[in-house]
């Protein structure tokens, strides 16, 4: 089964694997294929469940919702996110103006099916509207009790600690961050954990396996596999490329002995590399088949001894990216994950 860990300085626990939809609920597989591995999560300890009202412009959302549906509600943690446009994508239709949010959760609510949401998450900084305004709006969306938590996602250092000055006035707290981080792509350890620790912040990490690189499905000199994510453009195939250089791919065959020394299978090294991180509370995995799921749950409670984890830092040192200037992820024009 799959351990809990508390998100941020609450008393709100999540399961450290915990099931995201970004790529395959409303555009990867059919709905019925998605309800089929969200049960399978359900059977396997997950009760955390992570969306967007952008992933597939809004069905992600209603796919969820019907897979979920009958569940015990009080059982069940479910975050969704506001921020990059969706529906005709009108003037107001995106960002993290009062207006957008509260049209937000107003439409997740009513996709998801539900009257609240456990976790409520802007997607992006918005820097086109006072952080101000935002915050007053999670403010009242929480005394409405339509979230019972917020989140951010990919935010900076300086952009927590404004959020949390707001955030601490306003009579409510962030509780969590929502960045990409893998044993390949380190870019939080440097500021954004340390400002986290220091406020209370967890994070919920994204592409625990870079995409699906540090599975070891990809190797160097050789084509993509057909039907891999680096070949399906609505799964993130141009994102992707970044990890697709020989230099990568050699580095991370070289983990192969490490896993099978470990006991382990390289997702779930690399899932419970991401969980070693005391900051981090949960992995998102995302799956297509109920089979996959089945590995990376295996990842929860791992323990890795410090020769292990110096094992990895020596292989993938060399091409791990560690600088925040390499990246635009936090750009307002950055993809939505």
């Amino acid at each position: 089964m799959v351990n809990y860990r508390y998100l941020g300085n609450s008393g709100f626990k999540v399961s450290e694997i915990t099931y995201g939809n970004w790529v395959t609920h409303g555009s990867q597989v059919d709905d019925s294929a998605a309800v089929a591995t969200v049960h399978a999560a359900l059977d396997l300890g997950i009760t955390s469940f992570d969306t967007a009202d952008t992933y597939a412009n809004t069905a992600a959302e209603v796919v969820l919702g019907k897979a979920l549906r009958g569940q015990r509600r009080e059982s069940l943690e479910i975050f969704t996110k506001v921020y990059w446009p969706i529906g005709p994508k009108g003037p107001n239709d995106s960002g993290l103006s009062r207006k957008h949010v509260m049209d937000g959760i107003h439409g997740s609510l009513r996709r998801l099916d539900l009257d609240y949401v456990d976790l409520y998450q802007a997607h992006r900084y918005d820097y086109e509207t006072p952080l101000e305004e935002t915050m007053q709006a999670f403010a009242d969306i929480v005394r409405q009790g339509k979230a019972l938590y917020i989140g951010v996602s990919e935010w900076t250092a300086e952009q927590l600690r404004a959020g949390h000055v707001l955030a601490t006035e306003l009579g409510f707290q962030l509780v969590s961050n929502q960045p990409q981080y893998s044993a390949l792509w380190r870019v939080i350890e440097g500021e954004v954990v340390p400002t986290s620790e220091e406020l209370g912040i967890s994070q919920i990490v994204w592409s625990p396996m870079a995409q699906g690189v540090l599975s070891g499905k990809y190797l160097p000199g050789a084509p993509v596999p057909e039907g891999s994510r680096a070949t399906d453009e609505k799964s993130g195939a141009n994102f992707i490329k970044r990890f697709l250089g020989d230099d990568v791919l050699t580095a991370v065959q070289q983990l192969k002995p490490i896993a099978q020394e470990a006991g382990l299978t390289l997702p779930q090294l690399a899932i419970a590399w991401v969980l070693q991180n005391p900051n981090v509370s949960a992995a998102l995995v995302g799956a297509s088949r109920p089979e996959q799921l089945k590995d990376s749950v295996q990842a929860s409670g791992v323990v890795l001894d410090a020769e292990v984890k110096a094992a990895i830092d020596a292989a993938l040192a060399p091409v791990a990216v560690t600088d925040p200037a390499l990246t635009d992820e936090v750009s307002p024009k950055s993809r939505p994950a």
